[in-house]
């Protein structure tokens, strides 16, 4: 008897194409998803030609002024009496005592400057102010 060696053969070959299909739909979702995973609060933040950033050797501590004047440190509502003693309890925890702070451009500049005062009252060893790079010299003259 006579073994047709075309049909005995053992096929070695995989078929990617579903795996690949899968792939693709996963890559699509995550696309679409990340976005929306982005949370914070909404701050025009001026802009500068020189910036520096501080160490984040841990997670930084970020303190927003939005602009309507509402504080958050990492956006956790409170406001400007309870900042420092906040702070406070948030540094018993932490091996750094170092923050950001995030204006937004229209917030009055005494806002600010109290924003400022009460951290630093809460033993703030480094105060770093958040901006946005200038693109050209006339986005510069416009704001």
């Amino acid at each position: 008897m006579a073994i047709n060696t075309n049909q005995s053969a053992l096929l070695s070959e995989i078929n990617v194409t579903p795996f690949v299909d899968v792939m693709l739909v996963l890559l699509i979702v995550f696309m679409v998803a990340a976005p929306m995973m982005v949370q914070g609060v909404d701050v025009a933040l001026p802009q500068t030609h020189h910036a520096t950033s501080l160490d984040q050797a841990e997670d930084p501590l970020v303190v927003v002024i939005d602009h309507n004047g509402m504080i958050t440190i990492n956006e956790t509502p409170v406001d400007v009496e309870g900042l420092g003693e906040r702070l406070g309890y948030i540094f018993e925890n932490r091996s750094s005592n170092n923050v950001f702070l995030r204006a937004d451009t229209n917030v009055a500049y005494g806002k600010v400057v109290l924003v400022m005062s009460e951290i630093k009252s809460a033993g703030v060893q480094q105060l770093g102010v958040v901006t946005e790079p200038v693109a050209s010299l006339k986005d510069a003259s416009r704001n």
